[in-house]
C-alpha cells in the first residue's frame, strides 16, 4: 500500500467520481421502450434532475416523443414544441434531441449560424456562451450543435431560454 495515496474527501468531487465512469449511451435495445422507471435505473442520482427537467418543459409547450432510431442503435427523444396558429391550424417543431447516459443525460440543441450572434446576446452565463463560440458548424449545414451533459439543475434555465429563443427566431 505504500505509495498509493488516498484521495481527499475534497479531492473526491461529483467531477472526480464522474470522470472516472465509464460513458455509456443508455437505451439500445429496440424492443424495450423507455419507461419512467429504466430511465431512473440508468440516470442513478441524476434521475432528480431529469425528472425536474421534463417537468419544466411543460411550462415551454414541449413534449419529448421516444423512439428507437437504428442509424444510432439507441432510443432518443425528441422533443417537440407545439403550438397553435391564429387560424387554428396545429403545428410542431423539433427543439432538441434527449438521451440517455449512464449517470447523465444530454440535450443537444441545433443553432442556424444565421442567429448565432443574437444567440451570444442573450443573458446566458459565460460557460454557455463559450460552448456557443467554440462550436463548430456541422459540415454543410448551416447549423452548430450545442450538447449540454447533466446531471444537476444548474443549467436548465439556460436551456429553457435558448429552446425559446429558438422557437422564436
Amino acid at each position: 500500500m505504500s505509495g498509493i495515496k488516498k484521495p481527499t474527501e475534497k479531492e473526491l468531487t461529483h467531477s472526480t467520481i464522474v470522470s472516472h465512469m465509464k460513458e455509456e449511451q443508455l437505451l439500445r435495445d429496440p424492443g424495450t421502450e423507455p419507461t419512467d422507471h429504466i430511465i431512473a435505473k440508468g440516470l442513478g442520482a441524476a434521475n432528480k434532475a431529469y425528472a425536474k427537467f421534463t417537468e419544466g418543459l411543460k411550462d415551454h409547450n414541449i413534449q419529448v416523443d421516444w423512439r428507437y432510431y437504428n442509424d444510432g442503435k439507441s432510443w432518443l427523444g425528441k422533443a417537440l414544441y407545439k403550438w397553435t396558429t391564429t387560424r387554428g391550424t396545429e403545428k410542431e417543431m423539433t427543439a432538441f434531441w434527449l438521451s440517455v447516459w449512464n449517470g447523465f443525460f444530454k440535450v443537444s440543441l441545433f443553432v442556424p449560424h444565421k442567429i448565432r450572434k443574437d444567440v451570444l446576446n442573450l443573458p446566458i452565463s459565460s460557460k454557455v456562451k463559450e460552448m456557443i463560440s467554440n462550436a463548430e458548424q456541422m459540415g454543410k449545414l448551416k447549423f452548430f450543435p450545442l450538447i449540454f451533459d447533466l446531471r444537476s439543475d444548474e443549467l436548465f434555465d439556460e436551456i429553457y431560454m435558448l429552446v425559446d429563443f429558438l422557437h422564436q427566431s
